[in-house]
């Protein structure tokens, strides 16, 4: 199963890919239940990077940590649980970013391998990430075209 979500931001791809080139200072204004990031190896979007999150889905605590797997500056970011147990399950979270005219399109990816009847048990736990991938699209949205409106004035 795939949990996939899509926002058209009217701004350029590298102002996306700069925003989580500096989760650091972005990920506690990106989401309200966003609670703290930090880098734990290497600083910064590239292959091999691990970064640690905390954030509440659904009220619960969420605490992962990840290493960035495939990078393609202003296009493409993949990460993976470090966890083996986590990665059996998620194996992998990826953000495309496809340039268009007028900005970009931003798709956020996570695949769960959990069959139907792990989908079916655990269906309020999915819908409530895929609420919270939404409101991450529209306040990245948000604050983006914020961003642009302020330094285009």
């Amino acid at each position: 199963m795939r949990l996939e979500e899509t926002t058209e931001i009217a701004a350029p791809p590298g102002a996306v890919f700069q925003f989580f080139e500096e989760m650091e200072a972005h990920y506690e204004t990106w989401h309200p239940d966003h609670l703290a990031f930090r880098w734990v190896e290497g600083r910064g979007l590239t292959e091999g990077s691990t970064a640690s999150f905390k954030e509440r889905i659904g009220g619960e605590l969420q605490e992962k940590t990840v290493r960035f797997t495939a990078i393609e500056p202003d296009r493409y970011i993949e990460f993976a649980p470090t966890s083996l147990l986590v990665r059996l399950f998620m194996p992998r979270i990826s953000f495309t970013i496809d340039p268009r005219a007028d900005g970009c399109t931003f798709t956020q990816r996570i695949r769960v391998r959990t069959g139907p009847i792990g989908t079916w048990l655990n269906r309020r736990e999915f819908d409530a990430v895929r609420v919270h991938m939404r409101e991450e699209g529209e306040n990245l949205r948000a604050l983006l075209e914020e961003s642009s409106d302020t330094t285009a004035a």
